[in-house]
């Protein structure tokens, strides 16, 4: 900061106080107090107000510089307002405290950005291990004198792996990707069922389909979610049932299978949480339901999962 700059932002204060200078002297000059007691005051009163301007220039340019240092030794520029020196004054105060507050709301930003790379991160790492699964038999299937079945059925299953990937990397920007239009629910469940054919026979799944209603929503991410419960059934429940009922704006996929523990149920649709039975299960990304609470969420579905330990498992899609 330079002396002129500084002037220039003491303006008005300035002005102010050649008024009051002068106001003073022709006050002395009235009540008979002599032109020398008015030039010693004028005198007296300019002295004071230089050195005033001297010493907060002096000042001010050493806190501006300390500042500056500040700014150029931080590499995260948005926590400068954890480590702003105290205000001076009350106009100071406010600037501190709304630098404060940006500096915590960056800083919140910054920590949900890294925290959601890494979690990005560690569902890449888990899905190339999940897939090499489906891969690898497939190369064992070829080599094997290649069972058509076997191999449709492998190929499916790093189908629907591949799917996920791409609608939890869509999740940042689902909104691009949605289209909104009138489906008949019946037919969107059909054409899940469908794509899932290979793998429900594998399992030994039996499907009933019943009900359908209209409805305006995205059908391609409606067929994403049901097609990830038809998968959830296949893989954790071999050789159950699964009931879909389409009725009064509601989808709901039911399955007789193992059933969810009462401590895993609140949980099953945070990012990454396998519980007990992806656990036995031994290979599990944890992020189905998850993608598809955060999809029903974006479609305003609501979506609620009951189920008992070795009885059942029920999700409603309500619209």
């Amino acid at each position: 900061m330079t002396l002129r700059d500084f002037l220039s932002a003491k303006a008005v204060t300035l002005c102010f106080l050649l008024l009051g200078a002068l106001l003073s002297g022709a006050c002395l000059l009235f009540v008979g107090g002599g032109t020398a007691l008015m030039a010693l005051t004028e005198l007296f009163f300019t002295s004071v107000t230089v050195s005033w301007l001297f010493a907060s220039f002096f000042l001010e340019r050493q806190r501006l510089r300390q500042l500056n240092r500040l700014i150029e030794e931080l590499p995260q520029k948005y926590l400068l307002g954890e480590i702003l020196p105290k205000p001076a004054n009350a106009v100071e105060k406010k600037y501190y405290e709304a630098m404060r507050a940006v500096s915590s709301s960056a800083i919140g930003a910054v920590e949900a950005a890294k925290r959601d790379k890494e979690d990005y991160c560690d569902y890449v790492e888990s899905w190339i291990h999940e897939i090499k699964t489906p891969l690898t038999a497939c190369s064992l299937i070829l080599s094997n004198n290649g069972d058509v079945r076997k191999l449709k059925r492998e190929l499916k299953r790093a189908d629907n792996l591949t799917e996920s990937i791409l609608y939890y990397a869509r999740l940042r920007t689902a909104e691009k990707d949605t289209q909104i239009r009138q489906v008949h629910a019946a037919a969107v469940i059909e054409e899940a069922v469908k794509s899932q054919a290979e793998i429900l026979i594998a399992s030994k799944v039996c499907v009933d389909v019943q009900g359908d209603f209209a409805i305006y929503t995205d059908a391609k991410s409606l067929c994403f979610i049901l097609k990830q419960l038809l998968i959830n059934s296949a893989n954790y429940c071999p050789g159950c049932r699964i009931n879909i009922l389409a009725k009064d704006r509601k989808i709901t996929v039911e399955d007789n299978g193992i059933g969810i523990a009462d401590y895993d149920l609140p949980r099953v649709t945070e990012r990454g949480f396998t519980g007990s039975n992806g656990r036995r299960r031994g290979r599990s990304t944890g992020m189905g339901l998850y993608i598809v609470s955060e999809l029903c969420c974006r479609l305003g579905i609501q979506f609620q999962i009951e189920s008992e330990k070795d009885r059942f498992t029920r999700v409603t899609l309500s619209f």
